[in-house]
This record gives C-alpha cells, sequence and structure tokens, in this order.
C-alpha cells in the first residue's frame, strides 16, 4: 500500500511540474527547439520538492532556469506548454502542490509576468 500511495505522490508532483514548465512562455528574443523531453529531465530535480515541501534543490532551480532560457521563441513556449498541459491532463494535484509549482519560479529567481496555471492558453503565449 506504501509503494501505490508513493506512486499517487509521484503523478501529482509531475503534474505540478508540467505547471511549473510553463514559466518557458516568458519572452525571448533568439531561436532555439525545446523539447518535452528537456523540459522533463530539467524539473525532474523538482519532483520531491513540489510533492513535499521544504528546501528547493539547487538542481530543481538549475533546472527551471535551464528551461527560461532555452525556449527563446513563440513556438517553442507554446510548444513546452501544451507539452505540459498535456501531461497533466487526468493526473489529480492539490492546492498545495499547485501552489508549490507556481513559487517555483520566484524562488529559483526567475521572473515570469503571468500566473502559472492549469487553465493557461497555450496558444496565447507569446
Amino acid at each position: 500500500m506504501a509503494a501505490a500511495a508513493s506512486s499517487v505522490n509521484v503523478l501529482k508532483l509531475q503534474a505540478c511540474l508540467v505547471l511549473v514548465s510553463m514559466l518557458v512562455i516568458a519572452p525571448k528574443c533568439t531561436k532555439a527547439a525545446m523539447t518535452c523531453g528537456q523540459v522533463v529531465n530539467s524539473l525532474t530535480p523538482c519532483i520531491t520538492y513540489v510533492a513535499n515541501g521544504g528546501a528547493v534543490p539547487p538542481e530543481c532551480c538549475n533546472g527551471v532556469r535551464t528551461i527560461y532560457n532555452g525556449a527563446r521563441t513563440t513556438d517553442d513556449r507554446q510548444t513546452v506548454c501544451k507539452c505540459m498541459k498535456q501531461a497533466i491532463n487526468g493526473v489529480p494535484y492539490t492546492g498545495f502542490n499547485l501552489g508549490l509549482a507556481a513559487g517555483l519560479p520566484g524562488k529559483c529567481g526567475v521572473n515570469i509576468p503571468y500566473q502559472i496555471s492549469p487553465s493557461i492558453d497555450c496558444d496565447r503565449v507569446k
């Protein structure tokens, strides 16, 4: 039973990390090509924090900044946003997890001009 509870927590955490990865939609100027795999790899160190709280691991902030700096075009930002929304579709998360995920950009020194939310319209991301 402990393994099942752990599995559910990991799924909740992954959903919240997906939301955090929306931070890549902040404006950039040059061309890059972000993939869903890059986003997942960059945010994996954040899973424990988003699931349980506590101190944000330095590796997590490194990943958040990597995504923020890597999504340089509108297409990149929209692709990452859509990838993340697709990943969380049908995965339960709590307000606690969402709050931790939404707060990660600020905790990692990344300033984004919008609210991270599961209801964000990725087609409006510029």
